[in-house]
């Protein structure tokens, strides 16, 4: 664990909002502490951007400067919206909006559909793929399983490009798509898709985008309405950005610059579905002013796994390699990752499942372990190979915790009990929470073992053996807690959707991997074909398929096993190599591209607006260094004060009794905490300075740009002794 990419399972929030700061490294307090303006965050994988927006915003709430109605932040998946509201609940700022695009905005459409259309709302329908295939059959067009998949997915990719039927064979030629049947096909079935939507009153997850934009374009009332609910947006996975989400975004934010966005270009693996890294590569011509922050210090994984992720990069072309950021591990040495070749794929498999018993016979958790795959149908053969090893498994992509059955029948035993357990025989030797919780969810089906075999049997005893160990976590946690006060923790996660851990080894596909890391990874059936996957044909999507590889290296924190299988059948023709993008990375291959190490070096950059052609000027952060010691700071308190804690203090007592008495008089002008004008720490780093110039007022950690214009002649007049005049009110 680290304290950039994690956190206890139920930590005490910050006291203050200073507090909100300990821990971040100098450019994660510099996302966190630049609260006005555009600001974009490049975040290189492992480098705790979640953690460095979640403080952003919970530092503004805490410090008074963003009331938590006012907030939009926005990410792709429930499970990253889930998280985010996880974490901004355990710093102090609940009430903040973290949602995904498409919830926030069909709570906006089913707020605003009576007053700008009017009637009942369509209904909105899970999966499209029986309506297309209702639109092919009457356009009397046969489409077997695969075909159905591929032409809902360019339907798909249509609306959220705004392409209407009529423009989807030019736009998909120039986007450079294969198309599966003929073009003409896909947009005569586009079309009637579109048709039987409206005559049974149905819409699909774009059209809620699509919809909210209309009336957002053609409402300037409810636009305006919007705007002054919403104040600040944050948007995670800017990489990830189609240009219809980016053109919600544009009317959420009108003529507005209080925008933050993160993300990588290194990891944009959905440009399938209309994503692109543009809109986040353009970020800085758009907003000449904005504040860019470069997060390279890789909290996650050691340097052995992070020589193999840069590496990957380094052999990268397009324009997505050309901002990539070069990362920096900032954790111990661990073990250089292991390349296995097999016979063929039930061999790899076996030798996966192997290698997890005795992992886990070592002493590592199951949940800390993942094989990661290129696509699902690659599952089945693992699920067998653990299953004939007895090593437990759950499949990501499935059914959410919260929403499981099983799950949903223990709580409401579990809210039972906890009203009406004085009654219950059951919970008569039960002495204490966890011994409560094991009790009532006996009668669900959990037993002190876990069931033989694999199978829904195995996988529902998980769920709930996932409720006890967090029954037994939150008991330590919280002195004399009681099952309502446990079911009440279940209802705030279950409304985050903060699932707590379930025991199993993890089988995913690389695209549902994003976002999520284990202590130990599998990257299996990397071989030529599959990776990069037969159909990536062009140089963008091969550069695409290197890139989801990267996403799957950096999921692991120490142990990364890679290996490939020389043929898919026992017996066959083994015509197979291992993938491309090993060569000159693994032991004993050479490498076939070579690249100029990345320009990614972590720091900020600060935009400036004296003159709108100006050029933005860049500048580089080194670590913070005591000025007394040399030593190298990391904590977040003697940043401010540039040196440690213990070396000798030259601060002018005077100096800083007169900035405290003038602080105080900005804090009632302005209505706000004194902190929020400038922290203790910060007034004592000018008192030990005493700055003579703007430019030497700027180098002290926690005066921003914003504050040195509002307050940097007054602090300046201050430190030179000058008497400052006093206000209409006498202060």
């Amino acid at each position: 664990m680290t304290p950039a990419t994690h956190s206890t399972l139920f930590p005490q929030a910050p006291d203050t909002a200073d507090a909100v700061l300990d821990g971040l490294d100098p450019e994660q307090r510099e996302v966190a502490t630049a609260l006005h303006g555009p600001v974009c965050v490049l975040a290189g994988a492992g480098t705790g951007k979640t953690r460095a927006i979640t403080h952003r915003i919970a530092y503004g709430v805490r410090a008074g400067i963003l009331q938590p109605s006012s907030v939009l932040a926005v990410t792709f998946t429930n499970r990253a919206a889930g998280e985010m509201r996880g974490r901004l609940r355990q710093l102090g700022a609940a009430g903040v909006q973290a949602r995904t695009f498409h919830s926030a905005a069909l709570r906006q459409l089913q707020y605003f559909w009576p007053k700008a259309i009017g009637g009942s709302m369509p209904r909105l329908v899970d999966r499209k793929i029986q309506l297309v295939a209702d639109a092919a059959a009457a356009c009397r067009i046969r489409l077997d399983r695969n075909e159905l998949r591929d032409v809902t997915a360019e339907i798909e990719w249509s609306k959220v490009t705004q392409t209407v039927p009529a423009d989807y064979a030019p736009a998909a030629a120039k986007a450079g798509r294969e198309a599966p049947r003929d073009p003409a096909e896909i947009a005569q079935i586009y079309n009637v898709y579109e048709d039987l939507k409206r005559d049974r009153s149905v819409m699909d997850f774009e059209d809620v985008l699509l919809l909210t934009v209309a009336i957002l374009q053609d409402r300037h009332d409810i636009a305006d309405q919007v705007r002054s609910q919403y104040q600040h947006f944050v948007v995670d996975e800017y990489q990830d950005v189609s240009p219809l989400q980016q053109r919600l975004l544009e009317l959420w934010l009108g003529e507005r610059d209080n925008l933050c966005v993160v993300g990588d270009a290194s990891q944009t693996i959905y440009s399938f579905t209309g994503a692109t890294p543009d809109h986040l590569l353009d970020f800085r011509t758009r907003h000449p002013g904005a504040t860019v922050v470069k997060l390279v210090r890789d909290y996650r994984s050691t340097p052995q796994v992070v020589h193999l992720a840069n590496g990957l990069l380094a052999q990268a072309s397009g324009r997505a390699a050309d901002h990539r950021l070069e990362l920096i591990s900032q954790r111990d040495a661990g073990p250089e990752p292991v390349y296995t070749e097999y016979t063929d794929e039930p061999a790899e498999a076996e030798g996966a499942a192997r290698r997890i018993r005795e992992l886990m016979a070592s002493g590592v958790p199951a949940s800390e372990i993942a094989i990661l795959f290129r696509t699902n149908s690659q599952s089945e053969a693992y699920e067998q190979a653990l299953a004939d090893a007895g090593v437990p498994y759950q499949l990501r992509g499935a059914e959410r915790f919260f929403d499981r059955p099983e799950v949903r029948k223990a709580g409401i035993a579990l809210r039972g009990a906890a009203r009406f357990g004085g009654n219950d025989t059951l919970l008569d030797d039960a002495v204490d929470l966890p011994s409560q919780v094991r009790a009532v969810l006996s009668g669900e089906g959990w037993t002190t073992e876990p069931p033989a075999g694999s199978g829904a049997v195995r996988e529902r005893w998980e769920s709930l053996a996932a409720l006890v160990n967090l029954a037994q976590d939150f008991a330590a946690a919280k002195t004399g807690a009681t099952l309502a006060d446990l079911v009440a923790e279940l209802d705030e996660r279950a409304n985050a959707q903060h699932a707590p851990t379930v025991q199993g080894v993890t089988l995913a596909s690389l695209h549902s991997a994003k976002g999520l890391e284990w202590d130990v990874v599998f990257l299996v059936g990397v071989a030529e074909g599959m990776m990069p996957i037969t159909y990536a044909k062009t140089d963008e999507q091969v550069e695409e398929e290197r890139r989801l590889l990267y996403v799957g290296v950096t999921r692991a924190r120490r142990h990364l096993h890679v290996s490939w299988a020389l043929t898919r059948a026992p017996g066959g023709r083994p015509n197979r190599r291992a993938s491309r993008f090993l060569d000159g990375l693994r032991p004993g291959s050479t490498a076939t591209v070579g690249r100029a190490a990345a320009r990614g070096s972590g720091g900020v950059e600060r935009g400036f607006t004296s003159r709108p052609d100006a050029t933005p000027r860049r500048t580089q952060r080194s670590p913070a260094r005591c000025r007394v010691c040399g030593r190298t700071l990391t904590d977040a308190g003697e940043m401010k004060l540039m040196r440690c804690e213990d070396c000798p203090s030259d601060m002018d007592e005077g100096l800083y009794e007169r900035l405290r008495e003038w602080r105080g008089v900005q804090a009632r002008l302005s209505g706000q905490p004194d902190f929020c004008v400038f922290t203790d720490k910060t007034l004592m780093a000018i008192a030990e300075t005493e700055p003579t110039t703007p430019d030497q007022l700027s180098r002290i950690p926690g005066v921003l740009k914003r504050k040195l214009d509002r307050y940097g002649d007054d602090v300046l007049a201050i430190c030179a002794g000058q008497e400052l005049e006093q206000g209409p009110d006498g202060e």
